[in-house]
């Protein structure tokens, strides 16, 4: 019997050892060599702070500032320890009850925006810390930034355009903006 244990002890330690400490290093040893920004978060920094990720939203409540998706995670938005979707069905009244508050809320900070809601404002990510929202989304708060701000709305939606990303390779996902990135842009261009 040992004979035959034997080989699968070695064979299972070699593995482990490949597979559990070689190969990880050897991607992470990449990965920073490669794309130090990513491997480390995408982290944005501001004045030598780090003020958040490219990778994970953040609430933004003042209307000065493009609101982000809605967050579903829990015991505080966009808690990346806890990312998650609410799980709440199309039919379940606790959904359409969030996406009527939210809706109230959007109606509030600009009451003569009479356009179509996008989903995304109202609506949370599978995961619950979507850093970005649609180029529609962002255009549909563009009026209300511009006006509070004192700003053409011209120059609003230029860097809505400016800063939307566009589709992976050319054929992934969908274009968005960062949420993030685009205010720390309008926090340069105009101070509230």
């Amino acid at each position: 019997m040992l004979k035959e244990l034997k080989p699968a002890l070695l064979l299972l330690i070699l593995l482990s050892v490949i597979t559990g400490v070689l190969y990880p290093a050897v991607v992470t040893g990449l990965a920073q060599i490669l794309f130090p920004h990513q491997a480390n978060g995408s982290l944005i920094e501001q004045g030598g702070k780090v003020i958040g990720s490219e990778l994970i939203g953040q609430s933004f409540s003042d209307p000065k500032y493009f609101w982000s998706r809605a967050s579903a995670t829990s015991p505080m938005p966009y808690n990346a320890g806890s990312s998650s979707g609410s799980n709440l069905g199309p039919l379940n009244p606790a959904l359409a009850d969030a996406v009527k508050a939210r809706i109230a809320a959007l109606k509030a900070a600009d009451p003569d925006n009479h356009a179509p809601i996008p989903v995304d404002l109202v609506t949370a990510s599978a995961s619950g810390l979507d850093p970005h929202i649609s180029p529609a989304a962002a255009e549909y708060q563009a009026g209300r930034i511009a006006r509070l701000r004192g700003l053409d709305v011209a120059t609003v939606r230029a860097m809505v355009t400016k800063h939307t990303e566009g589709r992976q390779l050319g054929i992934l996902g969908e274009p968005r903006v960062n949420v993030l990135t685009l205010n720390l842009a309008l926090g340069r261009l105009a101070k509230p």
